[in-house]
């Protein structure tokens, strides 16, 4: 048996069945040119059902000690593994758009994973329209962090559509490749055993007596609850109670959208920001009008957890590496470019806060200031006394179009963990030339959660207007077209819509739809087009 360490364990202790604390997403790809769906899968299944060499720790599963499910838990390998189990192949119901892909994601992410087998399931997913096909992927947060969980599809695909592969992504021969395409070693996490730990008094001078950069931190981190910390955000301090800090209940609801990376950077560049900046300002802006719809924005300003990952240079194990930023999204201030600069201020306190911090101090201060947040979930005291607003992540993915056997990967669309007192997270991942974000909200707090991606449009042609840019007006789609537009040029891939300066331009897709990009407007797209009925779009 091998220790979960305490970072990990986290996630177990504040599980319950209202919360599943499991992350995943959605892969799209496009069949390679001349072979059917049939038998493209055919092809990859028997394979990926016959690995029996797993990464760890995809062939074990949780186990407790003597002191039962409080105590220390410990991952421990399955002598009786079931690949049929974790490896399911679902079918969509007609007409096989992304309403139905993503009503079945919704409840595949729903359930609770199973304990007593390894926590993942691996599903192959049928029947979409235009020559797609889903893979769903949702792995327990114990085992793996939003870094570590791009490694599996990277370890499975190629920048060549020539290369192909029998292995399964959580295999430990697509691990090793994986390691050896970046020039990387296996290396095992080392952890004391506590015989091995002289006296008490030595342990706690290992963790603590490293430098002055953790103290300071601890100071400032408490000082801003009093006033002191400057443009510093911090959980619980003026976090203002929505209908998004609530207790939930099991049910999921996911949407997910792409918008184009090169208009994402020339905001950047117009405001002098970063991605993660500008990201943040289109959260703030979406949310702000999703408040205001339901006639609740509140005067104090939101606050996002930002998860930033503490993984060091060449860590390439599973496992959570992550901490976080307190992130003020200023959704009190209606001018787009205060926002833009209200964020950017609480980011860079945020970041000097870690400064000058080694990767174990920093590790130590995350660890000693996410506590209380976890006990407020374990005691279910979470939606009285919310720490943050919601949870939005960035997570770095792979800057190449990428290939799986042949199949073009069109998108890759994270789902991630809501639970009480934060019923909405927001995560997206960069792939290629796109910003691929997904939304998960519980089913039952947050309705209507699928009019977010007509909010974010919006922010972010809000956002060009402050600075100045022309180039994205008349650049809208159907909510619903974003996944589709991603397929190669000369299959209708990526549309290229030239923008003009008319405030009214024609999209031709499939789906005809007349937009106006008049930034007061409040709705972008038609009613028809939030409610799911059509495609997800690209926003270019």
């Amino acid at each position: 048996m091998r220790r979960i360490e305490l970072a990990d364990a986290g996630f177990l202790y504040a599980e319950k069945r209202e919360t599943p604390m499991h992350v995943g997403g959605v892969n799209l790809y496009t069949l390679p040119p001349g072979v059917g769906e049939s038998e493209f899968i055919e092809s990859i299944a028997p394979e990926i059902l016959a690995a029996d060499d797993f990464r760890l720790p995809f062939g074990e599963y949780v186990a407790t000690g003597r002191a039962g499910p409080l105590g220390p838990m410990y991952w421990e390998k399955d002598q009786h593994f079931d690949m049929d189990y974790h490896v399911r192949h679902s079918a969509l119901p007609g007409p096989g758009r992304y309403r139905e892909l993503f009503a079945l994601v919704s409840r595949l992410h729903s359930t609770l994973l199973d304990r007593t087998r390894p926590l993942w399931e691996f599903h192959i997913i049928e029947g979409l329209q235009n020559r797609q096909l889903a893979v769903y992927m949702k792995m327990h947060h114990a085992a793996m962090d939003g870094v570590s969980s791009m490694q599996l599809t990277e370890s499975v695909c190629s920048t060549e559509k020539s290369y192909r592969t029998n292995d399964s992504p959580m295999s430990q021969r697509a691990y090793e490749r994986y390691l050896q395409s970046v020039g990387a070693t296996p290396k095992r996490r080392i952890i004391p055993k506590e015989r091995e730990l002289r006296t008490v008094a030595e342990a706690l001078k290992q963790q603590f007596d490293t430098s002055s950069h953790l103290l300071g931190a601890l100071r400032r981190f408490g000082g801003a609850f009093v006033g002191r910390g400057g443009n510093l955000a911090v959980p619980w301090h003026n976090v203002p109670r929505t209908s998004i800090n609530t207790r939930v209940g099991g049910a999921r609801r996911f949407v997910a959208q792409s918008w184009e990376f090169d208009r994402i950077k020339a905001v950047c560049k117009a405001m002098d920001g970063t991605v993660n900046d500008i990201v943040l300002a289109m959260c703030s802006g979406a949310l702000r009008r999703y408040l205001e719809a339901h006639k609740e924005l509140p005067k104090h300003s939101l606050k996002a957890m930002a998860p930033v990952s503490l993984r060091e240079k060449g860590n390439y194990e599973a496992g959570n590496a992550v901490g976080f930023i307190t992130a003020d999204l200023a959704t009190n201030l209606s001018d787009p470019e205060q926002r833009v600069r209200a964020i950017q201020a609480s980011m860079r306190a945020g970041k000097e806060l870690l400064m000058g911090m080694s990767a174990r101090e920093a590790s130590i201060f995350m660890q000693l200031t996410q506590v209380p947040a976890l006990l407020t979930s374990v005691l279910g005291l979470a939606a009285q006394f919310p720490a943050f607003s919601t949870v939005i992540s960035n997570v770095p993915g792979p800057r190449e179009q990428l290939y799986w056997n042949g199949a073009s990967l069109d998108g890759i669309y994270p789902a991630s963990i809501v639970f009480d007192g934060f019923a909405m997270n927001i995560t997206l991942v960069s792939y290629n030339k796109s910003l691929d974000f997904g939304i998960i909200a519980c089913r039952r707090s947050l309705p209507q959660i699928q009019r977010m991606i007509d909010y974010l449009e919006q922010a972010l042609v809000e956002l060009e207007h402050a600075a100045g840019i022309k180039t994205g007006q008349g650049k809208r789609r159907a909510s619903n077209k974003a996944v589709a537009t991603k397929r190669k040029k000369n299959q209708t891939a990526k549309v290229k819509v030239t923008a003009k300066p008319k405030a009214k331009t024609k999209v031709k897709t499939k789906v005809k739809t007349k937009v106006k990009t008049k930034v007061k407007e409040r709705q972008v797209a038609k009613p028809r087009a939030r409610t799911g009925k059509q495609k997800p779009g690209k926003k270019k």
